[in-house]
């Protein structure tokens, strides 16, 4: 473990700041893509985001997530330009939208391309969220550490289009631990600051049933090592093969694995279903504190 205590809030670009501490995030995910695994996520027209990323934020979100690629199991690359293509307008509009409905809501980018997220970050975008922790483009730490931008450094085991043909693991928290410490330090070694840098352990990147279920089991390993943890657990295929339920009826198994991270100290959820996980996290920490709270925020 780090002996690192997690930081009280988490700046943003432009000065902006997210408070931590005892506070939880429900990051909305809003897909500019064709082709993303939960048709319901997909909003490429931005007008249709706009309204969209309102709702969530009406409902309960303090981070709407913006991608232009998908990065399921088997999904194909996207080029830099398509990707442009596809993010800027809608994080245009969303910004756009919330600050004429004096909506306070930070903008994330899914993207592993410094080209991107530059592109993103000009739109009004606040942070980076990367799934390939830095690996794959040496220019994307140079940018955030430039702009300010806080960055999401995620696990996963080898490539979208083929991650899930037979991962294995001897151990799988502590690889997944010594490679998001690891991440962490090249983050800062690039400049990131320590405290604009949060861990995903990528439930369902190149991990089996046993793998994802064994990570939230010991979530609060990952949680001791003094970063802000997000999860993405919202309707994959994991909990289908719990519940025997598709996508589209995954929502209960969803908001289930979202209060056992909760449990084991995850900060950032990132779902699909805002409004629904919001109530549920609401509730929990009701429940855990014995009072209502704030932020849904309470002493686990």
């Amino acid at each position: 473990m780090s002996g690192r205590s997690k930081p009280g809030f988490l700046p943003l670009a432009r000065g902006r700041t997210l408070e931590l501490g005892g506070r939880r995030h429900v990051m909305g995910i809003l897909n500019a893509t064709p082709d993303s695994f939960y048709g319901a996520s997909r909003a490429s027209d931005p007008g249709l985001a706009a309204s969209r990323a309102v709702a969530m934020v009406r409902s309960g979100a303090t981070i709407v997530d913006v991608g232009g690629e998908s990065t399921r199991p088997g999904s194909a690359y996207v080029e830099a330009d398509e990707e442009i293509r596809r993010v800027v307008p809608v994080v245009e509009a969303i910004r756009r939208a919330l600050e004429f409905e004096g909506l306070d809501a930070a903008l994330s980018v899914d993207t592993r391309k410094a080209a991107v997220a530059e592109a993103a970050l000009d739109a009004g975008a606040d942070l980076v969220n990367d799934v390939a922790a830095l690996l794959e483009d040496p220019d994307l730490a140079r940018l955030c550490a430039e702009r300010g931008a806080p960055v999401v450094l995620m696990h996963k085991k080898g490539v979208p289009a083929s991650m899930q043909d037979a991962p294995w693991y001897d151990d799988v928290v502590s690889e997944v631990r010594d490679f998001l410490i690891d991440a962490a330090r090249r983050a800062e070694a690039a400049g990131i600051a320590p405290g604009s840098i949060v861990l995903d352990p990528g439930i369902g990147f190149g991990k089996r049933l046993e793998d994802n279920l064994e990570l939230l089991a010991r979530l609060d390993e990952l949680a001791a090592c003094g970063y802000p943890l997000l999860v993405g657990l919202s309707r994959k295929s994991f909990i289908g093969l719990l519940t025997g339920r598709p996508a589209e009826e995954r929502l209960p198994g969803s908001l289930g694995a979202t209060c056992a991270a909760w449990l084991g100290g995850a900060d950032v959820f990132r779902v699909h279903d805002v409004r629904e996980t919001a109530d549920a996290l609401r509730v929990l920490a009701a429940c855990r504190a014995g009072r209502p709270t704030e932020g849904y925020g309470a002493e686990r």
